[in-house]
């Protein structure tokens, strides 16, 4: 029988070798897919250590351990998801790297989170169940302990789904099913619940209408202005005084409150001084940044790249702020239960408590990664650095607000609230009468830019929308089935654990 030509041979040596080289390439893709839950599972395991040093020797030990590690699941899933909103537009305008993104708002988060929490965890943790109603603190710690579990369920599925769930909806949502479980609908303070509920209709409103007027005087006082960058030079400048003005009147009036009184008159005029100092820095800055640009709207995009990054600071910080309670609240409740503080006023969230939830934040953000910043930052309406610092800002200022009246705001809604507001007035912008006669009257460099700026001609925005409208849709749809989903799953997890435990 004749051999085949020597060099179409191929040594069995060499096809093992190929076999095993295949192996590995296959070992070290799934290896690496396994990195962030492993680290995610070393982290739990750190909270519980931690936590056990707190509570080892005192009452229900053990129920506030395994909050304490749900809590902490809960923050990873929070951080995982929420960075969409914080650095989505920023990320979705091409103005920041992702990696950069991720640490900014993993730092700006655990601060947040640590400085000005506080208010909101008292409104999750006492405010939705009347607790001169709950005569057992074991019943009511399995309760929020059903809350707890309900939510962290139900996040870290839409992050897999990439649904943009409100998280605070679905620990809202499970306090008050789990506690309607425990005690009947008696329990539920039904006010307080109301004007949470009413907050997250507003918010989204209230976001939209501050991007809105940001866009609007971006668009009227520097993008159609005959000289771009000199405008640019003139009001950008502004903005970040503005911007840093609010944030420090806002840290001084709120975060600086559990280690001394700042009067609002002290904190503004705080705010005025670091505003109008920021704008005077920001002169010579903006203007070395402008020299040799052209005048176009390109060059606004990189004028307006820096303030973006400080505005998703801003907006990370805000995030912490707020949704840490959506992690922790449960837990102070479940804590406070045991040392039969229910219904203490003056009782505040113990700093390791505090700390469990910050860190949980930030490391959900570094080890999942945003699995939502191309819906937020791309898929909803296009956004570019002037676009998206408008929604930054519109949605820190919109949450930090709500975090100072002690209402866990959605930031999912404020967020999504604001690209939409964008989508929309570019909408009617690009049709509206002015904008075509300030369109015709450009030469054609000009009206070149122009068409660039809002990504539509005239005859294009005939054709379709600027805004998605499925997703609108489809947001809002999740947005409604949030609360009575998480509020069943929560009822349900109760009578289970009281069967099994009670």
């Amino acid at each position: 029988m004749a051999q085949p030509p020597l060099h179409r041979m191929k040594p069995t040596l060499d096809k093992d070798l190929d076999k095993l080289t295949r192996v590995e390439e296959a070992t070290y893709h799934t290896a690496r897919r396994l990195n962030a839950p492993s680290m995610g599972l070393l982290f739990l395991i750190i909270t519980a250590l931690f936590a056990s040093a707190y509570v080892i020797g005192q009452p229900g030990a053990v129920i506030v351990l395994a909050a304490a590690i749900i809590g902490g699941y809960m923050a990873m899933n929070i951080g995982a998801k929420d960075v969409a909103n914080n650095v989505g537009p920023a990320v979705g305008a091409k103005a920041i790297p992702l990696t950069v993104a991720l640490v900014v708002a993993a730092i700006c988060e655990v601060l947040g989170a640590l400085i000005t929490g506080g208010n909101v965890v008292e409104t999750i943790s006492r405010g939705i169940i009347n607790t001169n109603t709950i005569p057992d603190s074991a019943i009511f710690s399995f309760a929020m302990l059903s809350a707890l579990i309900t939510a962290g369920l139900l996040v870290n599925l839409s992050n897999v789904l990439k649904a943009p769930i409100s998280t605070t909806h679905t620990v809202v949502g499970g306090v008050a099913g789990a506690g309607t479980a425990a005690y009947g609908f008696g329990a539920v303070d039904w006010v307080s619940l109301g004007g949470i509920a009413l907050t997250w209709v507003a918010t989204p409103f209230i976001s939209a209408f501050f991007a809105i007027l940001l866009l609007a005087f971006i668009k009227e006082f520097i993008i159609y202005r005959d000289d771009k960058i000199a405008a640019a030079r003139k009001w950008v400048p502004v903005l970040i005084g503005v911007m840093s003005g609010v944030f420090t009147a806002y840290l001084m009036r709120v975060g600086l409150h559990q280690i001394v009184e700042v009067a609002l008159g002290t904190a503004s005029l705080s705010g005025l001084a670091v505003g109008l100092l920021s704008w005077r820095l920001c002169i010579p800055l903006i203007a070395r940044q402008s020299e040799g640009l052209e005048n176009r709207n390109q060059s606004l995009r990189k004028m307006f790249q820096w303030p973006l990054i400080c505005a998703a600071a801003l907006m990370s910080f805000a995030h912490g702020a707020n949704d840490v309670s959506n992690a922790i609240g449960p837990v102070v409740a479940i804590v406070r239960a045991m040392q039969g503080e229910i219904v203490g006023e003056t009782a505040r969230a113990p700093q390791w408590v505090m700390l469990i939830g910050a860190f949980g934040l930030s490391c959900g953000i570094l080890l999942f990664g945003p699995r939502l910043i191309r819906l937020v930052g791309e898929q909803i309406t296009k956004l570019n650095p002037m676009r998206a610092f408008c929604v930054s800002v519109s949605t820190a200022l919109t949450v930090l607000v709500a975090s100072r009246f002690g209402m866990p705001v959605s930031t999912t809604h404020t967020a999504i609230g604001a690209v939409f507001g964008v989508g929309f007035f570019r909408e009617w912008y690009t049709q509206n009468a002015r904008r075509r006669l300030e369109a015709g009257r450009m030469d054609s460099a000009d009206g070149q830019a122009a068409n660039e700026e809002d990504n539509e001609n005239s005859s294009e925005v005939r054709r379709r929308y600027l805004v998605r409208r499925s997703h609108f849709m489809t947001i809002v749809a999740a947005w409604i089935i949030t609360v009575p989903t998480s509020a069943a799953l929560a009822a349900a997890f109760y009578g289970i654990m009281y069967i099994l435990f009670v």
